[in-house]
């Protein structure tokens, strides 16, 4: 019987947020059978409501081979970033690893890096021999087993955010750009000494609040009349 070729597609949610895991998925799908997530109507996950996510989530779920979900705390991230390791190397690791796993003859790779070539060199040395890579820039746009990955992601992503906003109240997307994220980043660090750790702190957003959060702390001590 004639082996069948499984092919892999990766991608990630929650690169850019300030709150929230970043998280990395890979699909892997019988070639055969790859045209069926383009006909359940597969694409970037960014152009697809929640809710026809959370439905094209479980039709995935039913044709592919494997899925990988690796969700990176933000404490993990602030502290790679500490070591030397930035965001573009860690994903591209992680990327690897999540490849190792589903174990394909082909590999799809939404780039993260706007070097692609030298991303492409960094993630051949950590797959397996045999694997073939194909490093992209938009990849969730051209093949499925990659949209497919991208719409897993934001879903678990998604749902990571909810759990928060649950137990810590609205915090809308995560985002930096989002005006309810900094409404919430704003008002945590008015009644709190420092963010929680599921907020980045290496990031630049955190960094600035904090300090302006302690320079406006430090104005309002010095006004202070004498008693």
């Amino acid at each position: 019987m004639k082996e069948k070729t499984i092919i892999a597609g990766t991608d990630e949610a929650g690169r850019g947020s300030v709150i929230g895991p970043l998280v990395m998925v890979g699909v892997s799908i019988e070639a055969d059978k790859e045209h069926l997530l383009r006909k359940m109507g597969c694409r970037d996950s960014k152009l697809l409501s929640p809710g026809k996510r959370e439905r094209l989530y479980e039709a995935i779920e039913k044709s592919a081979k494997d899925i990988m979900v690796l969700k990176i705390a933000p404490c993990k991230i602030d502290r790679y970033r500490k070591t030397g390791v930035n965001l573009n190397k860690l994903e591209a690791m992680k990327f690897a690893e999540i490849i190792n796993y589903l174990d394909p003859c082909r590999a799809y790779v939404d780039a993260p890096d706007v070097n692609l070539q030298k991303l492409t060199i960094f993630m051949t040395k950590m797959v397996r021999d045999g694997v073939k890579l194909i490093v992209e820039h938009k990849a969730d746009m051209n093949y499925p087993a990659v949209a497919a990955a991208s719409i897993i992601a934001k879903v678990e992503r998604d749902r990571e955010i909810a759990k928060l906003a649950e137990e810590f109240g609205e915090m809308g997307s995560g985002y930096p750009s989002d005006p309810r994220t900094t409404a919430w980043l704003n008002g945590w660090l008015e009644n709190n000494k420092k963010f929680p750790d599921f907020v980045r702190n290496t990031w630049d957003t955190a960094i600035v609040m904090k300090a302006e959060n302690e320079q406006s702390k430090l104005s309002e001590w010095l006004k202070k009349p004498e008693s």
